[in-house]
């Protein structure tokens, strides 16, 4: 394979196979990756060229009780006796609090999402989602991810879809792209194997979309998983976004983050470490740009690589910076070291040369809302 000629593939906005995008990868040089990449998000971002976009919303979380077991997360507790202490289910008082100081602060969103309680099915959500509309009409919920969707779809005999509309009904509004880690069931079956397969996730997806929902992808990498899996993880994204119905956004995001791995099982009795440099991070923000050229934005991930390699992502295919996720707890228990505020993640976007805009989760620009005023930068 040539190199040059792979590039010039990709600037046209063609599929690469998975040997071509191996290719790139290993043998394309950092500045290479990044410019091609730039060129690609100039291309499907080129109504807002010189725009960065950022968000505010609040990462709440239903229950901390979970049966998928995985070895990558510190925040779920057994729901066993042993642990009956420390185990919750968020609660209405708690859920009306949070959601009044996101609205204080300029959020207009919860990324709901939890852990897979074996008692907790379609009726419990039901029941949230119309009360947290109900109180809040405004409220957009982002909620609940595939593997979610299946383990609730098992636990009330329902079908994917099934289970889909009954939480749009209910005030689902779009669905992150939670649980996805690598697709590929090798790696599944190590680190999260009490959690759907990578098929059963795309086939959420599929449903999702067929009814209109909009939804967002991720990768998480860095931990046990090949390069070729990584490819591999990409490659079936990229066909589900192509079977979207006409008119669907389907994936509006892809967000590739590194594992955090303090104080995981995957790091204390595998010894599997985070050794994602900056470089390789900034090179996988350019591939995901490279390789999916059917989704129009790509984040790039803060929270876990920090802001000044968010910066030189800016330049290499991402797009935008996410939320600054008011509360987050379950990357930040894996080690997460980052913080950013309204006022800093607009600095970060302006340090680096471009324009921050306040988003929704559907990519439209917002209305900056009074808490903001006088909080704009630009």
């Amino acid at each position: 394979m040539n190199t040059q000629d792979l590039l010039q593939k990709a600037l046209q906005l063609e599929f690469l196979s998975e040997a071509e995008g191996i290719h790139l990868f290993r043998h394309a040089g950092t500045a290479e990756l990044m410019y091609v990449a730039n060129e690609i998000r100039k291309i499907k971002k080129a109504d807002t060229l010189g725009i960065v976009t950022w968000q505010i919303d609040r990462n709440v979380n239903t229950t901390n009780v979970c049966v998928a077991n995985c070895k990558f997360c510190n925040f779920f507790v057994p729901p066993t006796e042993k642990y009956a202490h420390k185990a919750y289910i968020t609660d209405d008082e708690t859920y009306k609090r949070k959601v009044e100081e996101t609205f204080a602060l300029g959020g207009d969103q919860l990324l709901l999402q939890g852990g897979h309680h074996p008692e907790l099915g379609i009726e419990f959500y039901e029941e949230t989602f119309s009360k947290l509309k109900k109180w809040f009409p405004s409220l957009r919920l982002h909620a609940l991810g595939p593997p979610e969707i299946v383990h609730i779809s098992q636990l009330s005999k329902l079908s994917y879809r099934e289970v889909l509309l009954r939480l749009r009904a209910a005030g689902m509004d779009s669905m992150p792209g939670a649980g996805a880690e690598i697709l590929a069931d090798r790696v599944r079956r190590i680190i999260s194997n009490g959690k759907c397969s990578g098929e059963e996730w795309l086939e959420v997806m599929r449903q999702a979309h067929q009814i209109g929902l909009t939804t967002s992808a991720t990768m998480m990498f860095g931990h046990i998983e090949t390069i070729e899996e990584r490819f591999d993880h990409l490659l079936r994204i990229r066909a589900v976004q192509e079977e979207r119905p006409e008119g669907s956004n389907g994936f509006k995001a892809f967000i590739p983050w590194p594992y955090q791995d303090d104080g995981t099982l995957l790091n204390r009795v595998r010894g599997v470490r985070n050794t994602v440099s900056a470089d390789e991070y900034i090179r996988m923000i350019a591939i995901s740009r490279i390789m999916l050229p059917n989704i129009e934005n790509i984040q790039a991930s803060w929270l876990t690589v920090g802001p000044k390699v968010a910066q030189v992502c800016l330049h290499g295919g991402a797009n935008d910076l996410g939320s600054i996720m008011i509360e987050e707890n379950v990357v930040s228990a894996a080690g997460a070291p980052y913080r950013l505020s309204a006022e800093e993640i607009q600095r970060v976007i302006i340090e680096a040369g471009f324009t921050p805009r306040l988003r929704t989760q559907l990519y439209e620009f917002r209305e900056i809302p009074p808490a903001l005023q006088g909080k704009i930068l630009a």
